[in-house]
């Protein structure tokens, strides 16, 4: 299998690269987080403008009828130029959802929207005590009359504070932590008695929790059946993961790039350190990471639209236990070989660090995909042996 990126999808790369160059630099990304939303909406829109927000959408919502890889490509530069804007969650989490699982009415509303860059999204699908089980909602939705009430908070929903509108998950029947009896909603962010309590997150991008107060939904807002929205919920949450595995192989890139430049114009004793074997071993350790990490990147990318939530499963929690501890082993190698500097906010070293943490932590950390990992390669022996 050729895994090589096709012409299109580099010069798609291309484009993003010239567009980072040319108007996202580490200051201007450093000034588009200070302030509010927290993000460059000229370069939201610019991303309309390139299709960016179409990419994963059929061609008959106006998208382009992308794949995980045509997302894997984006990703990587999202990754290199560490870029805030909330591509994530608008276009892979909550987008890739509503694609799977909306009924056409509202895929033909709200997906030309997105595409157009006129709505943002946001998924808010975990909670306080639940760690990183999407099965654990003690969030409840009560049908009354033509709609539904909502009670409940989400905590760290990923880019809250830009939102237009919330994917919220919510309890219909059974107890906290069963797999079914969960439902999926769709919340404007006007709703009543909807507050959303907003902050900065460690890589400067922005999150919130949401607290519904039996916030009123119509009927409409709800997505798929009633109950049967954890599958729904997982397919998508893979689908972010792969996006973000791909994310952190772009920030690696850039990390092992910045870091043998420094090798190469830091002086001691009047010759360049990179001369020295020592660093140089640990240099080429971080370039055989940086391999093995896009090898694990790409299966992520290849397996995250299966079908098959086994297989599906035990592939995404594998790369990202894998990615997490490979990114975090550079980004430490890195800031260690710049020295004092690797730790420094002037420095664009210390920013991808943070953000290689924040990827680490987000739906779910090495330890928790291990053992994800373990328990989806239990239940795939044991269905294979009935």
């Amino acid at each position: 299998m050729d895994f090589r990126y096709t012409e299109e999808q580099l010069a798609l790369q291309e484009t993003l690269q010239r567009f980072i160059a040319r108007d996202y630099g580490f200051e201007q990304r450093r000034a588009f987080a200070k302030a509010d939303p927290g993000f460059s909406d000229a370069a939201w829109k610019q991303y309309a403008e390139l299709g960016l927000l179409a990419l994963p959408f059929p061609e008959e919502y106006g998208g382009l009828d992308g794949g995980a890889v045509d997302v894997m490509a984006v990703m990587e530069q999202v990754g290199q130029g560490l870029l805030l804007e909330p591509y994530l969650s608008t276009v892979v989490l909550c987008g890739g959802i509503l694609r799977d699982a909306a009924s056409a009415a509202l895929r033909s509303a709200i997906l030309p929207q997105i595409a157009a860059g006129e709505v943002k999204l946001a998924l808010a699908a975990y909670e306080a005590a639940g760690r990183y089980e999407l099965s654990h909602v003690a969030t409840t939705a009560v049908a009354e009359g033509a709609g539904w009430r909502l009670s409940g908070r989400k905590s760290v929903v990923l880019d809250a504070p830009s939102a237009d509108c919330f994917l919220v998950s919510a309890r219909t029947a059974g107890a906290v932590g069963e797999r079914a009896g969960i439902s999926l909603f769709l919340v404007p962010r006007a709703a009543e008695r909807l507050r959303v309590l907003p902050y900065a997150t460690q890589s400067g991008a922005r999150a919130g929790d949401l607290e519904l107060t039996a916030t009123r939904v119509e009927g409409a807002a709800l997505i798929g059946a009633p109950g049967e929205a954890l599958a729904v919920l997982e397919r998508g949450v893979d689908a972010g993961i792969a996006a973000l595995c791909a994310e952190a192989c772009g920030i690696v890139t850039a990390l092992n790039q910045a870091t043998l430049a420094y090798l190469k114009s830091r002086k001691q004793f009047g010759v360049p350190i990179g001369v020295f074997q020592a660093l140089q071993h640990r240099m080429a350790d971080m370039y055989i990471a940086e391999e093995q990490i896009r090898s694990m990147a790409i299966i992520a990318a290849v397996n995250a639209g299966s079908s098959d939530a086994l297989a599906r499963g035990r592939a995404l929690a594998a790369a990202k236990a894998y990615i997490g501890q490979a990114a975090r082993f550079v980004g430490q190698q890195a800031v260690q070989l710049h020295g004092a500097m690797g730790v420094v906010d002037d420095l664009i070293v210390s920013h991808y660090f943070k953000r290689l943490t924040m990827i680490d932590m987000t739906f779910g950390d090495a330890d928790f995909h291990f053992a994800r990992f373990s328990d989806t390669a239990e239940r795939s022996g044991a269905h294979q042996a009935a």
